[in-house]
């Protein structure tokens, strides 16, 4: 009699004693998979408290031999391959812009006349002569105006191409990190059931509880071992996804330095208005709409200066014989002729009507275009500060209220189940509404994470670019 009223108390001691371990990392022992465990197995198992789950989270981080955001975007920027072709449309722009610096080529002519042909031996005239055009009307200045243009055009192209990378390398980084974090909590609760597991085991084996309690929670651990190779998986693609973009070799490891809760990104401005002021100011893509315009604009200006009148100064020097019968005998003559002159090109019929019509619409086209990319930078920066403000909001009642309290449910339903007052159902419906605070925890980390680096893309992604010190 009294060994059966003592029989709660030893139970509850060897619970409170599993409860009490940390999750770590370890081979889980073979016996979990066999219902008819021993009692004396049992009890040895729970009383060496070895670990039950063995981790994978050093596979993908590391504090220290970790590989940081800056690293990555560093990388990316200077070995993607998208990157590097786009960067040649700068030397192409330069080329341009020094062949728009040279001037026409002179033309050098050469003439032989000769009345051989036609009977005429005497008769004969050789003519040398020389031509250049000339550039009226600010052509060349116009033309050398546009390639410097598109020179910074390219330029500012490349920028938003670097963005765009960035922008893709955090959208990347932030899902390793919020798969890293799922995998983490999922293999501690993991941990935990599975030490649960032991004590329930060895109170079905002393007949205290049915079997149905403890097939209901193996049934649950097995949930959360597939629960944890899904954020496994989702962690090696998002890892795949940044050795693609930073020229990573597939088969080699990539592992993280840092975690989602305590991941840093670069300070934002103080409010939206100095954001948006910065957006405007710094965005390429915006930089890119502006110079568009100017490129229309002087493309413009050298379609009126190619439809004025051509002018081309020549000069030809001409030195010929002639010969004539006369009465008494034939006698030659030698002339020698210099002679200067313009050639003007009249642009009666075609004057570039076309041309100057389409490049028009080209400076409507990238007015448009600039309008648009402005309010379309405003739009992002406010949409980005009211994520992060309410993903702010979420992460602190979650942190300070809802996952603290979720913990302390979790706890003492445990206790209450080890003293046998509710069932183990209870337990486990407990237990999935703290993993499910924690899952929303998750999300509103990464939400915090990623508008954070979406703001510093709307403002340029430049704040990503040097290594923090």
């Amino acid at each position: 009699m009294n060994l059966h009223i003592k029989a709660p108390v030893v139970w509850a001691g060897l619970c409170l004693t599993v409860f009490s371990l940390t999750a770590a990392i370890g081979q889980e022992p073979a016996l979990l998979a066999r219902n008819d465990l021993s009692t004396t197995d049992a009890r040895a198992s729970v009383a060496s408290a070895k670990p039950l789950v063995e981790s994978v989270l050093p596979n993908y981080y590391h504090p220290q031999d970790g590989t940081s955001v800056y690293e990555l975007i560093k990388r990316a920027l200077a070995s993607n391959q998208e990157i590097i072709a786009s960067r040649l449309e700068i030397d192409k722009a330069r080329a341009r812009l020094q062949q728009a610096r040279l001037r026409p080529n002179p033309t050098l002519e050469f003439e032989q006349e000769s009345g051989r042909l036609v009977g005429n031996g005497g008769d004969g005239q050789f003519t040398v002569g020389f031509s250049l055009p000339i550039e009226i009307y600010g052509r060349r200045s116009a033309r050398v105006s546009a390639a410097q243009i598109a020179i910074e055009a390219s330029e500012a192209e490349v920028r938003n191409r670097e963005r765009v990378l960035v922008a893709n390398v955090l959208i990347h980084y932030a899902e390793a990190l919020a798969a890293l974090r799922e995998l983490d909590v999922t293999e501690k609760l993991l941990d935990l059931d599975l030490q649960t597991t032991l004590v329930v085991q060895i109170r079905v084996n002393e007949g205290e509880i049915a079997p149905l309690e403890l097939n209901l929670l193996q049934a649950e651990v097995e949930r959360l071992r597939s629960r944890r190779q899904l954020a496994e998986g989702r962690l090696q693609s998002a890892l795949t996804q940044l050795k693609l973009l930073t020229d990573v070799p597939f088969e080699d490891t990539l592992r993280l330095r840092e975690q989602i809760d305590d991941a840093v990104l670069p300070t934002l401005p103080a409010t939206k208005e100095a954001a948006v002021d910065i957006g405007l100011r710094t965005r390429p893509d915006v930089a890119l709409a502006q110079l568009e315009e100017q490129v229309a604009t002087a493309g413009l200006r050298l379609v009126r200066a190619q439809s004025r009148p051509d002018l081309t100064a020549y000069t030809r020097y001409s030195q010929g014989r002639s010969t004539y019968d006369a009465p008494i005998a034939p006698f030659s003559q030698r002339d020698r002729n210099l002679t200067f002159g313009v050639a003007i090109g009249l642009p009666l019929f075609n004057k570039n009507q076309g041309a100057k019509a389409e490049a028009e619409i080209s400076i409507r086209q990238a007015q448009a275009r600039r309008e648009f990319a402005e309010r379309a930078v405003r739009g992002e920066i406010l949409a980005a500060y009211q994520r992060f403000e309410a993903a702010s909001r979420a992460v602190s009642t979650l942190q300070t209220s809802a996952i603290p309290r979720s913990t302390q449910n979790v706890e003492t339903f445990r206790r209450v189940y080890e003293i046998g007052e509710i069932k183990i159902t209870e337990l486990i419906a407990e237990q999935r509404r703290l993993l499910d605070a924690t899952r929303d925890l998750t999300e509103a980390l990464t939400q915090r994470y990623r508008s954070q680096a979406d703001l510093s893309i709307a403002l340029g992604a430049g704040a990503f670019l040097p290594e923090p010190k």
